[in-house]
């Protein structure tokens, strides 16, 4: 579905139906140089159960115009705008990694919009490493392999996919390879820079949910603690053996701990 957003054209995937304002939503949110894509088994899934599904392309990315947002708090703004062009009064939230962060964000500063939060993946502050910050400015391919490598656990860089027939690390890598590397360093800055998360959390008046896993060196558990005691109402979920791809490594559980919660 292709909406205008700020005189910009933007893309939602809305799982093959319309968006109907009567029935409760669901807004999903990727990550760093990714896309809607991401989120096609709890798109179906809601979408094919009674909800309105909106998995978003941020601006740069995927169907969506560019320029990419240079800051979390405008790509939160950017999704508010969503709502109001698609008369969502409240919806769920839903974010992966650098979404998380947007989605979180949004619920801070949009409360009566936010009916739960949900943040898959996340670090508060989400500090990026410098050789990661310099592979990306300088445009090289270097980054995207550091962003494979490092967002899967070993059992993925292996296999195990519960997905037969997928390659994890291999989709994960071409996925970035259809996002320019400048959206991608401009995400990477974007999370380095969000410093308001943990103000943030105390600003959150909607039940939350924390997924993590155990072995995501991206987005450690520890990098979550503050955060999570500082929301109000929350409840985490730690995947053991899980890296950061969390959406492909455990997608059936995630989805189970989403059902619980949107």
């Amino acid at each position: 579905m292709e909406l205008t957003i700020a005189g910009r054209r933007a893309f939602v995937a809305a799982g093959n139906r319309e968006v109907d304002p009567g029935r409760a939503t669901v807004v999903f949110v990727h990550g760093v140089g990714q896309d809607h894509t991401v989120w096609v088994l709890p798109t179906r899934y809601f979408a094919r159960h009674g909800r309105n599904v909106v998995a978003v392309d941020l601006p740069g990315h995927g169907g969506s115009e560019g320029p990419p947002l240079e800051r979390v708090e405008s790509m939160a703004d950017w999704l508010i705008e969503v709502f109001d062009e698609l008369s969502i009064e409240t919806a769920a939230l839903v974010g992966h990694s650098m979404g998380s962060l947007v989605a979180l964000d949004a619920a801070a500063r949009y409360p009566q919009r936010v009916r739960s939060l949900v943040m898959v993946g996340v670090s508060v502050p989400l500090r990026v490493s410098p050789e990661l910050m310099g592979a990306a400015m300088s445009g090289g391919h270097d980054a995207l392999d550091m962003l494979t490598y490092w967002g899967h656990s070993r059992h993925a860089w292996l296999g195990g996919n519960e997905t037969p027939g997928i390659w994890m690390t291999g989709s994960y890598l071409r996925l970035l390879e259809r996002c320019p590397t400048t959206t991608i360093a401009t995400d990477l800055s974007a999370c380095d820079a969000y410093s308001a998360g943990l103000d943030a959390a105390g600003s959150v008046t909607a039940p939350s949910l924390v997924l993590m896993g155990s072995r995501d060196v991206m987005t450690p558990i520890r990098g979550a603690t503050q955060l999570i005691a500082g929301l109000p109402e929350t409840r985490t979920v730690v995947f053991e053996g899980a890296g950061h791809a969390l959406l492909a490594e455990r997608p059936d559980q995630v989805l189970d701990e989403l059902i619980e919660i949107v």
